[in-house]
């Protein structure tokens, strides 16, 4: 059983990321919306620390909310005037636009939905992996291994901070 006090946090986590999250896409300031991603990424890692993922909760903060914000940061002081505001979008699509989000809503809560039972079933119990099995499936090459992603991962953000230098450049 739950205590009272993680039930509580777990709330305003999770209000804090539907606040933060809108905040990011609704805002016309850029670096305000960088800003609200890194709230939203730190707020992603406290769900991953009341879980006891620890190691995921790290990561979570080191990778995205310290690497991946400072690079968007990065990008955004190279390419543009942050102090600028956006221009406000005009569109024609907004019934289609908003027809898409309630039907991704639908979709999305059928999906939660439909799941419970999968969730709520008993689970066997399951054996803690030591740092070296860790470690050697991150950086393993064999079947259920990621050290292809992860390479393809950072040859993604060389080729994100090669274009923005660039980009810069040419300004």
């Amino acid at each position: 059983m739950e205590s009272v006090g993680s039930i509580i946090l777990y709330f305003i986590v999770a209000l804090s990321m539907i606040v933060f999250s809108a905040m990011a896409v609704t805002t016309r300031k850029i670096l305000r919306a960088a800003t609200y991603l890194l709230f939203t990424l730190f707020a992603g890692a406290v769900v991953y620390f009341m879980l006891d993922y620890e190691f995921l909760g790290a990561v979570q903060i080191a990778v995205y909310a310290g690497g991946i914000v400072v690079l968007f940061v990065f990008a955004i002081l190279l390419t543009s005037r942050p102090g600028d505001n956006s221009e406000r979008l005009t569109s024609k699509s907004r019934v289609l636009g908003a027809v898409a989000a309630i039907a991704t809503l639908v979709i999305t809560g059928y999906a939660l939905i439909s799941r419970v039972s999968v969730a709520l079933a008993p689970k066997p119990e399951m054996q803690a992996l030591d740092m070296q099995q860790l470690g050697s499936t991150l950086m393993g090459t064999g079947d259920g291994q990621y050290l292809l992603p992860f390479e393809a991962v950072s040859v993604l953000l060389l080729a994100c901070i090669i274009g923005g230098v660039v980009v810069a450049r040419k300004r």
